[in-house]
């Protein structure tokens, strides 16, 4: 019997247990909402919906039972709750070191590690420099994950994450709802990854570690950083709309929240070859453009979030 593990099942783990979970028999995911864990329980995975577990920065038996039982973890509790240290190591160490069937460790992370780079080609061969506070407890909590999978000799898969969309959360959601910016900064370019590859390199990374015994660190990137205002362009188009007028980002800048605004502060270019070479990976959405017209033609439910 196979376990996965999510401790935090947001909206990166849903899209993988939905498009990935059948390949476990049991799947179990973490929320702090109790609200929240009703809705997540009606995922499916393979047969059986998601098991929801409340985690709110606190062990409980119900939590080192689960983690007893599993072969796969994946966490995406990011190190920021308000506190600067990654709660599931603080918290649930204990029972993921004595777990005794875990065969591999994903770390989900983020490119913002690597800090600004003058819009130059990065890979992962790059230091990380982070600008960013939230960024750096990232780098800090990819080193603990590293070293705790090194005292188990456990393979432990840090994938570095671009920009996330997908369905409910893209470009042409932000046009037709009004709210989509064409903000324009010379220099700037973002990469993205659609929701369903990201899940891709997950599996892949699963896969690598338990035929392997294999991890390493991975950029889950598309294969096009471009300026931010072409993405909503694009939308626009596929809608037939008028798209929003072109906005400095110093005129912007003024309405956006803080978190927002630190986005604009870094520019990079994020290769992706490790997720094809080593993983094997080959992206359905390579460019945000094969992304947008997919989901612009997908049924309701058809993402895998029914």
């Amino acid at each position: 019997m196979t376990t996965l593990f999510c401790a935090g099942f947001g909206y990166s783990a849903r899209h993988y247990a939905a498009l990935y979970g059948k390949r476990f028999d049991r799947v179990v995911g973490t929320t702090r909402s109790a609200e929240y864990a009703a809705m997540c329980g009606s995922t499916r995975s393979g047969d059986s919906a998601v098991e929801m577990l409340i985690f709110a920065g606190a062990a409980s038996p119900e939590l080192s039972l689960a983690i007893a039982d599993a072969t796969v973890l994946l966490v995406s509790i990011p190190p920021d709750w308000g506190c600067g240290y990654d709660p599931v190591l603080t918290h649930l160490r204990d029972a993921i070191v004595a777990s005794p069937r875990l065969k591999s460790i994903v770390y989900l992370s983020t490119i913002a590690v690597y800090g600004h780079h003058d819009g130059r080609w990065i890979d992962e061969t790059t230091p990380p420099t982070p600008t960013l506070t939230r960024a750096a407890s990232r780098v800090e909590a990819e080193r603990a994950w590293l070293a705790l999978g090194e005292a188990r000799r456990n393979p432990v898969a840090i994938i570095r994450i671009a920009g996330i969309y997908g369905p409910a959360t893209n470009a042409l959601e932000s046009v037709k709802a009004g709210r989509a910016q064409r903000i324009v900064k010379p220099g700037q370019v973002f990469n993205r990854i659609h929701v369903a590859d990201l899940a891709q390199v997950i599996d892949k990374a699963v896969d690598l570690a338990l035929t392997h015994g294999t991890g390493g660190i991975f950029n889950a990137a598309d294969d096009e950083p471009t300026p931010p205002g072409d993405p909503i362009l694009f939308a626009a188009n596929l809608l037939g709309v008028a798209p929003p007028a072109e906005i400095a980002f110093a005129e912007a800048q003024k309405t956006m929240t803080p978190f927002a605004v630190s986005f604009y502060g870094e520019s990079k270019r994020v290769r992706n070859d490790r997720i094809k070479s080593v993983l094997g990976v080959s992206l359905r959405y390579p460019t945000y453009r094969e992304g947008l017209r997919a989901l612009a033609i997908e049924p309701p439910g058809e993402s895998g979030q029914n």
